[in-house]
C-alpha cells in the first residue's frame, strides 16, 4: 500500500480531532494540527524521503511525529490512532463528519445532552435541546438536519494538491506496462480546476497490453467497479473514483478532447462540427464514415478552424470565439515568475530563518522575494510589532549588501481590521517596500461593511498588495462577501495589485474572479505565501490559477525584473 502525504495529514489531523473529543492538552493537540499542515502541504512525497532523521528535518516535525511518520508508511497504521479510535466509539467519530461539528463542539454535545451517534443527535434537535447548548444557533440546527437528511450522499471533491497525489504515482504506474506508449490524465484534473471529482485516464497502449490486469494490481486500488474490453473503473483507497479508458493511436487526441471537458466547452465544439455536416465524438472528427482528425487534439482544433486552446481555458467562457479569431491569451508560465512578494520565515508564524527562505528562493531560480511577515494582531502566533520589524528591515538591509543577483524586499503582511484601518501604524510602514493586506478575521460581515473595509484599508498610503482577496479556504469556508467590482477599481486606481495565492487550499482568486479584474485592468501577484522553503512551489497553483483566469505574463507584477518591480512599488 502507498502512503501519501495525504494520508499522513489525515491521520495527523483524526489524531488532533479524537484527543479534542476526549480533552487533552490543546498544547498536544497543536502540535498535531500543526504537523497535519506542514505535511499536506509539503511538496515531496514523504515516502520517497530516507526516513525519521529527513522528516525530524522538517520544521514543525520533531522526533516524536518523525518516528509516527515512519509507522504509518512502513505499517499502513498507527498504533496511537487506533488506540484513540477503540476509545471514541465509531458512531460519534462520524459526527464529525456533519457541518459545524468540530471536535470541540462534538465534546460539548457528549458532555451537555449525551449525544453520541447520530441518532441522538437528530433526538435532540427535534426536541428542541440543542439550542440550549452554547454555540448552537439556529443557523447550525438548520445545516445540521439538512445533513443528517442526505444520509448516504456521496463524498465531495478533493483538492487538486491532494488527488495529484493520487493521480501522478497512477500514472507513473500505468506509463511503465509493457505495450502502453502514452498515459494522460484529462477531466477537471487537467484543467486545473481547484477540487477534482474523479479521475479519467486515457491509456494508449499496443494491442494485447494487459492494462487492466495490472490494475488490479495497483496498491492504491481499493476495488474495480467495472470492467470490459476496453474500460475499467474502480475506487481509490482515497475513495476517488477512477476510470481508465485504453484509447488506439488514430483517436487519442479525440478522445483527450472529449474527457477533458469541460462538458459546455465539449457541446460547443460539437456544434461547430454539426454545422459543417460532421460528427465529432471521443473517436474523432468524422465527415460520413471518413475521419477527418483525432491523432491529436491540435489536429481537431485546427479542422474546426480553431487555434489550439489550453486544457485550463476549457470552460466555454469565449475561448472558442477567441480561437477563431487567433486571440486566444499567451498565457502566463513557470518560466516568466522572476520573483515572489508573499514569503513568511520563522519570525512570525513560518518555519524557515530569513537566511534559508533566501537560499530556497536563490534554488527556484527567482531573482527576488518579498519577507512578509504577519504583523502582530489578535490571533497571529509571533507576529511582528513596530520594534520587531524595524530589526528585521536592519537584518534584510544586511543581508542585501551581501547578495549578488538577488534582491530581498523588505515587507510585512499585516491584518485589515474591521473597521479597515490596518493592524500597524503608517509609521512603521514607511521604511518598507511592501505591505500586503489581508482580511484575516470578521468574515460574516454584510457585502456593503466588507467592501467599506477593504476599500478603506487600500487607502493606506503604503498598501501594495491585496492578499488572499475573497478568504476562501476550499471545503471550509466560503468567500466573504462583497463588490468585487469596486474592489477591482480601487486597487486599479492605486496602481497596487491583487494577489493570486497558491496554497492549495486557498487558491484565491478563484478563475472567474481573475478574469472579471484582469478585463478591469488590474495587476496581479501571484504568490505562493510560502511558510517554509519547499512551500515556494506553490507558486505552481498560482500559476495554474491565473492562467484558469485568462492572465499573460504581462498581467503579473512580478513577471518583471528587480528594477521595475522597485519603480512601480514606489509608486
Amino acid at each position: 500500500m502507498g502512503i501519501h502525504n495525504s494520508d499522513v495529514a489525515d491521520a495527523f489531523d483524526e489524531i488532533a480531532d479524537l484527543l479534542s473529543i476526549e480533552g487533552e492538552n490543546p498544547f498536544r493537540i497543536r502540535a498535531y494540527r500543526r504537523a497535519a499542515r506542514i505535511v499536506r502541504s509539503f511538496p515531496r512525497e514523504l515516502a520517497e524521503m530516507r526516513g525519521a532523521s529527513e522528516f525530524e528535518a522538517i520544521p514543525g516535525i520533531g522526533a516524536d511525529l518523525a518516528k509516527k511518520i515512519v509507522e504509518l508508511i512502513d505499517t499502513g497504521r498507527l498504533k496511537a490512532l487506533d488506540a484513540l479510535r477503540r476509545r471514541v466509539p465509531p458512531q460519534t467519530r462520524e459526527l464529525l463528519g456533519l457541518p459545524g461539528l468540530g471536535p470541540v463542539r462534538v465534546r460539548a454535545l457528549m458532555s451537555e445532552l449525551k449525544v453520541e451517534n447520530r441518532q441522538d443527535l437528530e433526538r435532540a434537535i427535534a426536541a428542541g435541546r440543542l439550542t440550549t447548548v452554547h454555540g448552537f444557533g439556529a443557523g447550525i440546527q438548520s445545516r445540521l438536519e439538512a445533513a443528517l437528511a442526505r444520509r448516504g450522499a456521496p463524498e465531495g471533491r478533493l483538492q487538486l494538491s491532494v488527488a495529484a497525489q493520487y493521480a501522478k504515482p497512477l500514472r507513473e504506474y500505468l506509463a511503465s506496462l509493457s505495450g502502453v506508449s502514452r498515459v494522460e490524465i484529462a477531466g477537471s484534473y487537467r484543467r486545473g480546476r481547484d477540487t477534482v471529482g474523479d479521475l479519467d485516464v486515457l491509456v494508449c497502449a499496443a494491442r494485447g497490453a494487459k492494462v487492466f490486469e495490472s490494475l488490479r494490481r495497483y496498491a492504491d486500488l481499493r476495488e474495480i467497479s467495472a470492467s470490459g474490453t476496453t474500460k475499467a473503473s474502480g475506487v481509490l483507497r482515497n475513495g476517488l473514483q477512477v476510470d481508465v479508458r485504453v484509447v488506439p493511436r488514430r483517436s487519442f487526441g479525440a478522445a483527450l478532447h472529449y474527457f477533458t471537458g469541460s462538458k459546455d466547452h465539449n457541446l460547443h465544439t460539437r456544434r461547430l462540427a454539426q454545422e459543417k455536416g460532421w460528427k465529432l465524438s471521443e473517436y474523432g472528427l468524422f465527415e460520413g464514415e471518413r475521419q477527418l482528425a483525432g491523432a491529436t487534439e491540435e489536429g481537431v482544433y485546427r479542422a474546426l478552424g480553431l487555434t489550439f486552446i489550453p486544457p485550463e481555458l476549457r470552460e466555454d467562457r469565449g475561448e472558442i470565439e477567441a480561437a477563431a479569431r487567433n486571440a486566444l491569451p499567451e498565457l502566463i508560465e513557470r518560466a516568466d515568475i522572476k520573483g515572489d512578494l508573499h514569503v513568511h520565515t520563522d519570525a512570525s508564524d513560518g518555519t524557515d530563518s530569513l537566511e534559508r527562505m533566501v537560499a530556497a528562493a536563490q534554488a527556484q531560480k527567482l531573482s527576488y522575494v518579498a519577507i512578509t511577515d504577519h504583523a502582530k494582531h489578535l490571533g497571529i502566533v509571533h507576529g511582528l510589532d513596530a520594534e520587531r520589524l524595524a530589526r528585521q528591515a536592519d537584518a534584510i538591509d544586511a543581508l542585501n549588501e551581501r547578495l549578488r543577483g538577488f534582491t530581498i524586499f523588505k515587507g510585512v503582511e499585516v491584518d485589515i481590521l474591521e473597521d479597515g484601518k490596518l493592524a500597524l501604524a503608517d509609521a512603521a510602514l514607511e521604511r518598507l517596500d511592501v505591505v500586503v493586506v489581508a482580511v484575516h478575521d470578521h468574515f460574516n460581515l454584510s457585502a456593503s461593511r466588507q467592501t467599506r473595509r477593504i476599500l478603506r484599508a487600500l487607502e493606506r498610503p503604503r498598501a501594495s498588495v491585496l492578499a488572499h482577496p475573497s478568504g476562501r479556504l476550499i471545503g471550509e469556508r466560503e468567500p466573504y462577501a462583497c463588490d468585487f467590482a469596486k474592489i477591482f477599481d480601487a486597487v486599479r486606481e492605486r496602481g497596487g495589485c491583487l494577489e493570486v495565492n497558491g496554497q492549495p487550499s486557498r487558491l484565491d482568486l478563484t478563475d472567474s474572479l481573475i478574469k472579471a479584474a484582469l478585463e478591469r485592468g488590474v495587476r496581479l501577484s501571484l504568490a505562493s505565501d510560502a511558510h517554509s522553503g519547499d512551500q515556494l512551489a506553490h507558486l505552481e497553483g498560482a500559476i495554474r490559477q491565473a492562467r484558469r483566469g485568462w492572465a499573460t505574463r504581462r498581467d503579473a507584477l512580478n513577471t518583471r525584473p528587480v528594477s521595475e518591480v522597485r519603480s512601480v512599488l514606489r509608486q
